[in-house]
């Protein structure tokens, strides 16, 4: 093994810095020695889809169109799931390594993301719909709503790169524990202490791998929900306000996170962007134009009136949900802070300030833009 270097990205979903600085990790510790450690930026919002396609495209959304977990098409009034690659617009790195013929592996918790990242990936499983012959070798997948499914996950994928010999490997994780146990918890730091030692694990058994590990997003407590739709018809103000952060797994989140996207009549913008400014716990209300400047969004894809919230803050649908009260949740500027570790980077020199800058790093490397 001591001549096979692939390159290896590992997104920990939900894996705010303070969980890094409260619980010890020898492991990543042993990378960052060997490596660098900075806190960077996710993508805007700050939610599950939105940052691993801009890691694996190494692109923005306004370039790569996922904007958001959950979307209402405009033009034939659906609402969808952002689950699958045909709402890609941008080559991923699985994509641009199959036209070389580079072998790729793709591991994931939250089957979601093999639908969504995992076309043309040469091998591909999630924790939900795992390998039968990684479940011979590691027994059956651990609950994505448990704190060993993750490691399960990472093991899972090193058993694949002993199998396959990739040359580029993705790993990304799923947020429930995250979402339900504080930094200071004894179940974070049994989960973070179980991916350290899966990643550790990769580090000993492939010395030559250059691996790099962020998150998608970071993680904050909530305690304030507000109701914008409801709020706009109260006065007067026929809308349709979508919880960008909705997926499948409601148990995480309830559907409650910081940004929301609320489609209306053009004639209305001015009016309720007035109203939801003056809201407490709203950060920013503004234009779907001053969106895609300040957040590179892709027009076509977002509402109207685009509505950020201050850190404990969340927005949902009361009609739908009460605010749990001991919610955990994301979405929204205030959880964009997110670790960036690399380890046995060939480029020393390159600079790391987003998450996306994995996805070009290996971009790079790999030569994936050379014809």
């Amino acid at each position: 093994m001591s001549n096979y270097s692939p390159l290896v990205l590992i997104c920990i979903d939900g894996f705010d810095p303070v969980y890094f600085d409260a619980i010890e990790t020898p492991n990543m510790d042993r990378m960052i020695e060997n490596g660098f450690y900075t806190v960077g930026k996710s993508m805007w919002p700050s939610v599950t889809n939105v940052n691993n396609v801009s890691i694996i495209t190494g692109q923005y959304p306004s370039v790569h169109g996922i904007c958001s977990n959950y979307r209402y098409i405009q033009e034939t009034k659906e609402e969808v799931y952002m689950e699958s690659g045909e709402y890609i617009l941008a080559p991923t790195i699985f994509s641009m390594c199959k036209s070389k013929n580079i072998t790729t592996v793709l591991s994931t918790s939250k089957d979601k993301l093999r639908r969504l990242l995992g076309d043309d990936a040469t091998h591909v499983s999630s924790a939900e719909k795992p390998d039968k012959w990684v479940v011979d070798i590691l027994g059956d997948p651990p609950s994505i709503y448990s704190l060993e499914c993750n490691g399960w996950t990472i093991n899972a994928a090193e058993l694949a790169m002993e199998k396959y010999k990739p040359e580029f490997v993705y790993i990304t994780t799923t947020d429930w524990a995250h979402h339900k146990f504080p930094p200071e918890s004894i179940e974070a730091k049994t989960h973070i202490n179980i991916i350290d030692t899966a990643v550790g694990n990769i580090m000993n058994k492939f010395p030559e791998a250059t691996i790099m590990l962020s998150a998608d997003h970071g993680m904050s407590r909530k305690t304030n929900l507000i109701d914008l739709g409801k709020i706009l018809k109260q006065n007067g103000i026929d809308n349709l306000a979508v919880p960008i952060i909705k997926d499948e797994h409601v148990v995480h989140h309830s559907n409650l996170g910081g940004a929301y996207f609320i489609y209306l009549d053009d004639s209305v913008v001015s009016k309720s962007i007035d109203i939801l400014n003056a809201l407490e716990g709203v950060d920013l209300a503004m234009t779907s134009e001053e969106a895609v400047t300040k957040y590179n969004l892709r027009l076509e894809r977002i509402g109207q009136v685009i509505v950020t919230a201050d850190k404990d803050t969340v927005f949902g649908d009361t009609n739908l949900v009460e605010m749990p009260g001991d919610l955990r949740s994301h979405g929204s500027e205030h959880e964009q802070n997110i670790p960036i570790i690399g380890y046995n980077l060939k480029n020393t020199n390159y600079t790391f300030t987003e998450n996306r800058h994995m996805g070009t790093y290996v971009i790079e490397q790999l030569g994936l833009l050379n014809k």
